[in-house]
């Protein structure tokens, strides 16, 4: 498998080229964090309003982190629940951006367009694209979570995109998922025959393989 932190020198922007890495301040959304309002989380409209106040303390434009972050979040819905606690699924294995609707979305890399759809679980993707990058004999893929409806309009499979180009728009609460505005990326080695969607939220029992199949996107990215 090439190496992924190879593909790019240094930060490497995968929403709005305006906001460069001075502009991006970490988040921590796990169960560890003590002072986290979770009820905040389960309203979209006042997390956003939160992280609005809290970008503008920091004087920032982009709040970003959650891989492999353990979140109570997800138990708001069925949709992540299971018979039991190791199988429930509360680990995240994207990066999360949080900022505006209608924040552009940008290829990091060249690739083709692998699959869409929209995603309609409550608490899932909702427009969800992924893109295919070939790199040598290698393949991989890169997810795009959270998307405005109007992302998924006039899309083709096996369009090609070029690195830096803009694919998609960031949704609000209504169309993607009932989130505060935000953009989940995620790369994906072996898709395993799925098509406009992947998990992105696994059990502790799964965490092995899945931690395998979807790497840190901070290889890509760059951005700490």
């Amino acid at each position: 498998m090439v190496l992924i932190t190879t593909l790019t020198s240094d930060f490497t922007p995968v929403v709005s080229s305006q906001f460069n890495s001075s502009a991006y301040t970490p988040l921590d959304l796990s169960s560890t964090n003590k002072t986290l309002n979770v009820e905040i989380l389960k309203d979209p409209e006042r997390h956003h309003a939160q992280l609005l106040n809290f970008l503008k303390e920091r004087q920032a434009k982009v709040a970003y982190g959650g891989y492999l972050e353990q979140r109570k979040l997800y138990d708001r819905s069925d949709y992540f629940q299971a018979a039991t606690p190791d199988d429930k699924r509360n680990i995240h294995l994207g990066i999360d951006l949080w900022c505006d609707a209608g924040t552009s979305v940008i290829a990091p890399l060249d690739g083709t367009i692998h699959s869409f759809q929209e995603n309609t679980n409550f608490g899932d993707y909702g427009p969800t694209i992924i893109l295919k990058h070939e790199m040598e004999d290698d393949t991989f893929h890169t997810l795009y979570g959270h998307l405005s409806r109007t992302s998924l309009e006039g899309l083709e499979v096996g369009k090609k995109v070029k690195a830096g180009e803009q694919i998609a728009t960031l949704g609000a609460p209504f169309e993607n998922g009932d989130y505060a505005p935000h953009l989940h990326f995620q790369i994906i080695i072996d898709m395993q025959g799925k098509k406009g969607d992947y998990p992105g939220v696994c059990s502790k029992n799964k965490l092995p393989f899945y931690k395998e199949n979807c790497p840190d996107p901070n290889l890509l990215l760059k951005i700490y």
